[in-house]
């Protein structure tokens, strides 16, 4: 599977995230502090796409093209980077501070794209939110699938 990443700094998990994708199998589409060059190369509009709103937009462009399937954003708190993807059209970020939050994020909301804090996410914890959040398939229920079908239509009225 496709994955989009992203990070507004390479600190603690975010610097795991890649390797822990890669090594499950998955293609790793690298957006913000995580992508190769970084700012240094790229001067103002490169450093400029490392800020938090910046590279989560970027990682839920990717989920929302069909270039990825999910997106992994990250910032400190995580709150940032979930506000920005989900100002994207078609995307569903999910904060996920557990393995059963991250379980419910896919199974009851389709969420397609997962927001870690970089700050409260262990190693451990990023292992179990990632396991849970790519082995938990949406749910087929008819009332699950009307409210994903629901956020579409509020996607409409913007």
């Amino acid at each position: 599977m496709r994955i989009a990443v992203s990070s507004d700094e390479r600190v603690g998990v975010a610097e795991r995230l890649p390797e822990q994708l890669r090594r499950r199998g998955h293609t790793v589409i690298a957006r913000g502090a995580l992508a190769d060059g970084e700012a240094a190369a790229g001067g103002e509009a490169a450093a400029r796409e490392q800020q938090w709103a910046y590279a989560s937009e970027a990682a839920a462009r990717e989920v929302a093209s069909g270039r990825a399937e999910l997106a992994v954003v990250c910032c400190w708190t995580g709150t940032g980077a979930a506000i920005a993807a989900n100002k994207v059209a078609g995307v569903r970020a999910a904060l996920c501070t557990d393995a059963q939050t991250a379980t419910g994020a896919r199974r009851w909301n389709d969420a397609n794209a997962l927001a870690l804090s970089l700050r409260s996410t262990s190693e451990a914890l990023l292992e179990e939110i990632l396991d849970a959040f790519l082995s938990t398939p949406a749910s087929t229920a008819p009332e699950d699938q009307a409210n994903i079908a629901h956020l579409s239509e509020i996607e409409a009225e913007r």
